[in-house]
């Protein structure tokens, strides 16, 4: 467990090390203030069982009042039932992934709790402080969401800012880094167009980190809007494809 923000009223916390052997790295986040807590992308089956133990010694008994799916992924839904079996959270996932997340087993008795986004995204309150539920579709799924916390200036920005093979927890060369985010943004993001809008986007918002679904987080403004310059100038997706879509011989 990682600790990014801590006061006397809230807490940001970061489990990284709970995935393991083929399956992709995950970040799971947990912001408590005051007495009541949400945790965003909780992943899959195996990741389950190690988190929920985990809870505990960042929200107090009964605290957790929302989970967050920002897509569709397996690697952020796939426990679902679990959550909602052995808590008495709401949960909160695109409009457009309502009828999917079902797939994965969702009991009958706890479906009514998994409430819809609407595409413009909305605010949740974490005892009194507003939390932002922020629209970032298409990057990579077309119904998909960020989180911005307004008292610790962290946005969590889900696949945007993911990073694969590196060994370290936070951002300290951006340069260095560019190798570790490049391959994955262009290929998994979907177009350069989105990607524009997002970075317009995140450039009205006071970010001190970026905290997103896999690898390093940005963990000051210099790294974050470093990652949002270098962002601002990339192609990828469908921009880099022209020739992807053949009749194979």
């Amino acid at each position: 467990m990682i600790t990014l923000f801590e006061s006397e009223t809230h807490k940001n916390v970061m489990f990284n090390d709970l995935t393991s052997g083929a399956m992709v790295q995950a970040n799971q986040h947990v912001i408590l203030n005051g007495q009541e807590g949400i945790v965003l992308d909780p992943g899959g089956h195996k990741v389950f069982s190690k988190l929920i133990s985990e809870i505990p010694s960042v929200i107090p008994n009964n605290g957790l009042k929302y989970i967050f799916f920002s897509h569709q992924d397996p690697d952020i839904i796939a426990a679902a039932n679990g959550w909602l079996m052995v808590t008495e959270a709401q949960a909160y996932l695109s409009q457009l992934w309502m009828g999917y997340i079902l797939h994965f087993g969702v009991d009958e008795l706890v479906a009514d709790r998994i409430n819809s986004i609407p595409d413009e995204g909305m605010t949740l309150r974490l005892d009194g402080e507003p939390l932002k539920i922020i629209a970032a579709h298409f990057l990579h799924s077309p119904g998909n969401f960020q989180v911005y916390d307004t008292v610790s200036k962290i946005l969590y920005s889900g696949d945007i800012g993911s990073s694969f093979g590196n060994d370290y927890d936070m951002v300290q060369d951006f340069d260095a880094h560019i190798q570790y985010i490049e391959e994955f943004h262009e290929r998994y993001i979907t177009s350069t167009k989105a990607l524009k809008m997002w970075v317009e986007m995140a450039r009205t918002i006071d970010i001190d980190i970026i905290a997103p679904q896999h690898g390093a987080i940005f963990p000051n403004n210099e790294m974050a809007d470093r990652f949002i310059d270098w962002a601002d100038n990339l192609t990828c997706g469908i921009d880099l494809m022209e020739d992807a879509f053949v009749v194979p011989d």
